[in-house]
């Protein structure tokens, strides 16, 4: 039908378009399809503690700071009025 030509032909884009599509998407990744400044830099970002003062440090921040959610809680609770009791109820 075709001959030779075509069987070759059919040959080098069976070959070279596998290749050529690796090309285009392997080389220059970064600037391609990079989002620039996605991840937060390492001086913004939380930083897990290792040594024991740091870590000692941060469980009296963690504590301090739930006790005055817990404090700030009871007097907004304590602040919003009650109401009354019904007696006659079941």
């Amino acid at each position: 039908m075709g001959g030779l030509n075509l069987e070759v032909f059919k040959f080098g884009m069976y070959v070279l378009f596998p290749i050529g599509i690796m090309y285009y998407f392997g080389t220059n990744l970064d600037d391609r399809f990079a989002v620039h400044d996605f991840w937060p830099k390492p001086e913004n970002s939380n930083r897990i503690p290792t040594e024991r003062d740091e870590i000692h440090a941060e469980l009296q921040r963690l504590r301090a700071r739930r006790l005055y959610q817990r404090d700030r809680r009871l007097a907004e609770e304590a602040a919003r009025p009650q109401p009354p009791a019904n007696e006659d109820e079941n």
